[in-house]
């Protein structure tokens, strides 16, 4: 899952990205932080991970730096 999971995301980043103006407002751009989340966590957390970084991305969000955790966090 986590080759498939990649190759999807590496298919965007070759083919869809350079389509479109350059506007992620965080670093990393959530393509590299959802292979790095995947490589990290698996492809579940990865994924859960990436969705959860894709859903900041509006307008009210400051966006800025925002690297993959080192542990999946746990709500307590």
């Amino acid at each position: 899952m986590k080759t498939l999971f990649i190759g999807l995301i590496n298919g965007y980043q070759k083919f869809i990205s350079p389509l479109t103006p350059p506007s992620c407002r965080f670093y990393p751009t959530c393509s590299h932080y959802g292979v790095e989340a995947i490589q990290k966590h698996g492809a579940l957390k990865g994924s859960l991970l990436t969705i959860r970084r894709i859903s900041k991305c509006h307008p009210f969000h400051e966006g800025g730096y925002d690297p993959v955790p080192e542990k999946f966090p746990n709500k307590d």
